[in-house]
């Protein structure tokens, strides 16, 4: 997958900006605060409808407007695509794939492959479960449409169910609806656990074998997926919990309660790993996500890069850029000092200064 070119209109600090990307390596830098970041964000955006910083619609449109416009040529597999979004500040986005409109922004997975590595990654590790689930969620809707389809039908049940709990002494017949939406979450909710097992199973393979190679094999990493409840018994675990969720005004049975874990060396790393074990941690697991993205679409994926370079040290910063030799990748920084060091090839620069970006060709 190859992006070709992106247009800004009011997006974030950018009234207008036009940029030709180069097919290998684009670097941007320039000081903190200048608009670098909202450049890989309008990519991001622009790919899977979605910040990467879980940024509302109107948080992206710059301050002193009620509207932004991002468009995208990239060509996937030699064939190409225009996507044009149209973020509103008091509406929902509106988006065209080759100027035909689309009904729902889910549609857009599939289209392109991104993956994505920031500091805010670390949180995958250390925040709450929703950060893992996030993570999941966005990288099986690029690469399962079956994925998409179950996901959305399942917090759609979700969301009613829970409208019902909270207000069932108000409902009539409140618990025949809760046994129609249980059953529902049942049907949808397994195919989400089966589709997640096997992704975790996979990735797991991958992400072990690039972690021992950074620590020379003093770590050995594995990722548990834990099920909230296991597709066997989710049936009878929402009749269990009935009583409860219907005391608690909750849904507290299903996927949307998994988790993952990640061990190192028999060491839960959300509770006692170090700071430079949560990094090496990401960047084993963001660099086995190139490969299953890679593996399951023919395609090398569009590698985002923000800032991460000053998170690593020396080592793991070679390591990271020995496995971006190939495919398009954008990277932001504040020098190129780094890359400049380990002597790697950049194909594209360009300055950002208060956002305005200039291509340097010196």
């Amino acid at each position: 997958m190859l992006i070709q070119s992106l247009e800004l209109n009011n997006f974030r600090n950018y009234e207008n900006l036009s940029l030709k990307l180069n097919e290998g390596v684009n670097i941007f830098y320039g000081n903190n605060a200048q608009g670098k970041t909202n450049i890989l964000d309008a990519v991001y955006v622009g790919c899977t409808s979605k910040s990467h910083k879980l940024s509302k619609d109107k948080e992206m449109i710059r301050f002193d407007s009620n509207e932004a416009h991002i468009r995208i040529n990239l060509l996937k597999k030699d064939v190409p695509y225009r996507i044009d979004m149209h973020l509103k500040k008091n509406s929902s986005k509106g988006i065209a794939v080759n100027g035909v409109p689309i009904r729902r922004s889910s549609e857009l997975f599939g289209i392109a492959n991104v993956v994505i590595f920031s500091p805010e990654d670390l949180n995958i590790i250390k925040e709450g479960p929703s950060e893992r689930r996030r993570f999941l969620n966005m990288e099986l809707c690029q690469l399962n449409k079956l994925y998409v389809y179950d996901l959305i039908s399942y917090t759609k049940l979700i969301n009613q169910k829970n409208k019902l709990l909270k207000e069932y002494e108000f409902t009539k017949n409140a618990e025949d609806f809760i046994d129609i939406y249980n059953e529902q979450l049942v049907k949808y909710g397994s195919e989400l656990i089966e589709i997640r097992k096997k992704f975790i199973s996979e990735l797991n393979e991958l992400v072990r074998e690039i972690h021992k190679d950074i620590t020379d094999g003093l770590e050995d990493i594995c990722i548990n997926y834990q099920c909230n409840t296991d597709i066997e018994h989710f049936q009878s675990e929402l009749k269990r919990c009935k009583a409860q969720e219907i005391h608690n005004r909750v849904s507290i049975v299903g996927p949307h309660r998994d988790d993952i874990q990640f061990v190192v060396n028999g060491t839960d790393l959300r509770n006692y790993g170090s700071q430079g074990q949560h990094r090496t941690a990401v960047l084993s697991l963001k660099l086995a996500e190139i490969s299953i993205v890679e593996k399951i679409t023919g395609e090398r994926p569009l590698l985002l890069l923000d800032d991460v370079l000053s998170e690593l040290d020396r080592k793991r910063q070679t390591q990271m850029l020995n496995s971006i030799r190939e495919g398009q990748t954008l990277i932001t920084c504040t020098g190129l000092d780094d890359f400049i060091d380990n002597r790697f090839h950049i194909d594209k620069v360009f300055y950002v200064s208060d956002g305005s970006v200039t291509e340097r060709t010196e």
